[in-house]
């Protein structure tokens, strides 16, 4: 998959997580910016690009925006990757991971996460008593890693403004997924934990997001390829 102007882009899911095992997929995740001619047309350039074998998911910047600014933990995460996971960063994207913080806001973020690890939950719910094939198994057991780490991420990043992307101690968590995988009924003790924890705070978020150093990035971003068309059909 060739997509032009990609302004930002980084390994994501399991291996950024610390999470992954031998034979987990590598998941790439980034954002792109649609020349700026293309949005002044009668149709709309496509907003996202994914494939498989490899794995990646690339938004245009101002979906990119859009789903930050609502929280997304998966969108969020690029932002706040480690330095080593970045594989395309251009000034621009460096630009965004600046203003980082000024997607956040308490309600959407705790919304998110929360809503994120229920649906995992719920995934685990709909397996039953454990009693099911090695293959179910090891998905159920992918939920519930994924619904431990959607709680802690989404509760550090609630009360002290920081996303943290590697956890703490992967062996735990697989651990944990075991215990899940077998019995499900045990990942309701966690959540209930979290939700709580969430309730009591304190947060150190704003009630709404700052839009505007959001709103002037992809302004800028508009401006410098609409710049680049036009010095390229002079150069022509």
């Amino acid at each position: 998959m060739t997509v032009p102007n990609v302004l930002l882009s980084g390994i994501v899911g399991s291996t950024a997580y610390g999470l992954a095992r031998p034979g987990s997929d590598i998941d790439r995740l980034g954002l792109f910016a649609a020349p700026t001619e293309e949005l002044h047309g009668l149709r709309r350039p496509k907003e996202s690009h994914v494939s498989t074998a490899p794995d990646r998911t690339l938004h245009e910047a101002a979906k990119w925006c859009r789903l930050a600014l609502g929280g997304n933990p998966t969108a969020m995460e690029l932002v706040w990757l480690p330095d080593d996971l970045y594989e395309v960063r251009t000034p621009l994207g460096d630009e965004l991971i600046g203003i980082r913080s000024a997607f956040l806001c308490a309600k959407r973020v705790r919304d998110a996460y929360l809503g994120y690890a229920t649906q995992q939950f719920r995934r685990l719910e709909a397996r039953g008593d454990g009693s099911f094939s090695a293959d179910t198994r090891k998905r159920t057991a992918k939920h519930a890693r994924h619904l431990k780490r959607l709680c802690g991420q989404g509760l550090e990043l609630y009360t002290t403004g920081r996303l943290a992307i590697r956890v703490e101690d992967p062996d735990e968590y697989h651990a944990f997924g075991e215990r899940v995988a077998a019995d499900p009924s045990l990942a309701l003790p966690l959540l209930r934990y979290y939700e709580d924890a969430f309730d009591e705070g304190p947060t150190v978020l704003p009630d709404e997001p700052d839009e505007a150093p959001v709103e002037a990035w992809l302004r800028r971003v508009r401006a410098h390829f609409l710049a680049e068309a036009q010095n390229s059909a002079v150069g022509a």
